[in-house]
């Protein structure tokens, strides 16, 4: 890998995750807050709304994930009069994406309390915060786009600056807001105004870099059909994305009660942080892999693909041992003892799966920047149907965690038993080359770190963010070790048995080929 590759890519993953970090400071903080000020029916009606508003993601209809791809791919080509059809087609999409939205939101804000367990305390408020988050939503359509094109132009430390002053200012809003005395309504106004304003910096940011003449006159129709092509497939994952992970409080807010979304909430959060903490380094692998599959550079996939994985081992595997082993201590330091008993086995239980998924974050996003994403989409559609049917099946008799076992079921059988096989067929890489290079020095790194936090958490049981710290500071200690000496001794970047370069050529005129008949 190059050195000024190397450094856009530790520039953007840096800055990703030191906005992820402040995010994730504020939510401890913020999350807890909102709890104890407002209550649990009003922080389940939150958590409702929002999961419900984020069904609008479907609206994008895989227009974004088109952006990013063909954004890197003109960029690496300098086609500025393609980049300039591109865009402009985009942004008159989603202006009228948006506008349906709205029109969606008006309708719903009538209805919710029809669908929904609601007190009748909470019937006024509920209406309006679907409205205006839902309204926020909409807008954010348009103002979307600059963000996806800043992600194709891998200028991600831009995205992630803007992000780190939103969510900043945002928890400052907050905490004044509720603090004068205000209430749900206006806490959900400061959330929801943030991204907004974030996202007309990025736009600002994105014409200061880009030549860009945006007009309806470049709307162009090759440059629709070009997006509809590559975003069919991406909408069907979306899709499955959304039955995947944002189910959940639906389901138990139809079944259960707006309360009880609160406790699954907890625990769920937590993997979704350790997600995020994943995510901030697995999504700089999209744009790489376009320019890589837009020049042939096979040998250039296959090296993503083993130490991009092994890479999200790294990072996913010590935060699920910290959870796992720390994970009711975190609870309680967290929100309270209370929340223990119920928020714990969801942690758990989504937390297993979640993790053999995280330890693969590349594998997606290479077969996003290759645009053979295809069979994916397929898959993890037929594995958000059956989280949600098997969700609805067991919150009935087990309330909020047969809901995660509902969950877990099917995301453990797409982990397991069909990512790895896929993306080592479509690579043409042996599985056992590929699971012995990606995840056998994370494994091995992680044994002293389980063994440490057993035998503090047996000295001591961790009560408070104090006591909680010094296992954390303990168990980091022990584990920064092994990655420095992996590092230094240069195992972290040893790369074996995945250069055969008479497979690698076939594969690549296959890839070429098949290509080719995807695009007709």
């Amino acid at each position: 890998m190059k050195r000024l590759d190397k450094i856009a890519i530790f520039k953007n993953v840096g800055s990703s995750w030191f906005a992820l970090g402040v995010n994730i400071l504020v939510g401890i903080f913020i999350s807890p807050y909102i709890i104890h000020h407002l209550g649990d029916d009003a922080f389940g009606l939150w958590f409702l709304v929002f999961s419900v508003t984020g069904y609008y993601g479907l609206f994008d209809l895989g227009i974004r994930s088109s952006i990013v791809r063909y954004v890197a791919t003109y960029s690496a080509t300098h086609n500025q009069e393609e980049l300039n059809r591109l865009i402009s087609t985009a942004l008159f999409t989603y202006s009228g994406i948006g506008a349906l939205a709205i029109l969606v939101t008006l309708a719903g804000s009538f209805y919710v309390d029809s669908i929904f367990r609601i007190s009748p305390q909470f019937l006024y408020t509920a209406r309006w915060l679907f409205l205006i988050v839902g309204s926020a939503v909409s807008l954010g359509f348009p103002i979307g786009v600059f963000g996806g094109v800043l992600e194709g132009l891998q200028r991600f430390y831009l995205l992630n600056f803007t992000s780190i002053g939103a969510t900043v200012l945002r928890a400052v809003l907050i905490v004044m807001a509720v603090r004068r005395g205000h209430g749900l309504l206006a806490v959900a106004l400061i959330t929801v105004s943030m991204p907004l304003i974030s996202g007309l910096v990025n736009a600002t940011a994105v014409l200061y870099i880009l030549p860009l003449r945006l007009g309806i006159k470049n709307f162009n129709r090759e440059s629709l059909r070009r997006i509809a092509t590559y975003s069919s497939t991406t909408f069907i994952l979306i899709v499955a994305v959304r039955l995947r992970f944002r189910t959940d409080a639906i389901v138990i807010g139809t079944f259960v009660s707006s309360a009880a979304i609160t406790y699954f909430t907890i625990g769920s959060r937590l993997v979704d942080y350790a997600g995020e903490v994943v995510g901030g380094l697995a999504q700089v692998f999209v744009p790489m892999s376009s320019q890589s599959d837009a020049t042939g550079d096979l040998a250039g996939l296959r090296k993503i693909f083993v130490a991009g994985n092994r890479a999200c081992a790294l990072i996913i595997l010590p935060m699920a041992a910290i959870l796992i082993i720390l994970g009711k201590s975190v609870i309680e330091a967290w929100v309270g003892a209370r929340y223990v008993a119920m928020s714990y086995p969801v942690l758990l239980v989504l937390l297993i799966p979640s993790t053999v998924m995280l330890a693969q974050g590349a594998s997606s996003r290479i077969l996003y920047g290759m645009a053979k994403h295809k069979t994916l989409a397929v898959v993890t559609l037929m594995e958000g149907c059956a989280n949600l049917f098997l969700s609805i099946l067991l919150v009935r008799r087990f309330g909020i965690l047969g809901d995660a076992v509902g969950t877990a079921i099917p995301l453990a059988c797409t982990s397991l038993f069909f990512i790895p096989r896929h993306l080592c067929r479509v690579l043409n890489l042996r599985i056992g080359i590929y699971l012995r290079q990606a995840f056998l020095l994370p494994v091995m790194l992680c044994g002293p770190l389980v063994a440490v936090l057993l035998l503090m958490r047996h000295w001591f049981a961790a009560h408070n963010y104090f006591q909680l710290t010094i296992q954390l500071l303990v168990g980091a200690v022990v584990y920064g070790v092994g990655l420095l000496w992996a590092i230094w001794t240069r195992r972290a970047w040893q790369l074996e048995g995945i250069h055969d370069q008479d497979a690698a050529n076939q594969v690549a005129i296959g890839l070429i080929e098949t290509s080719q008949q995807e695009e007709h």
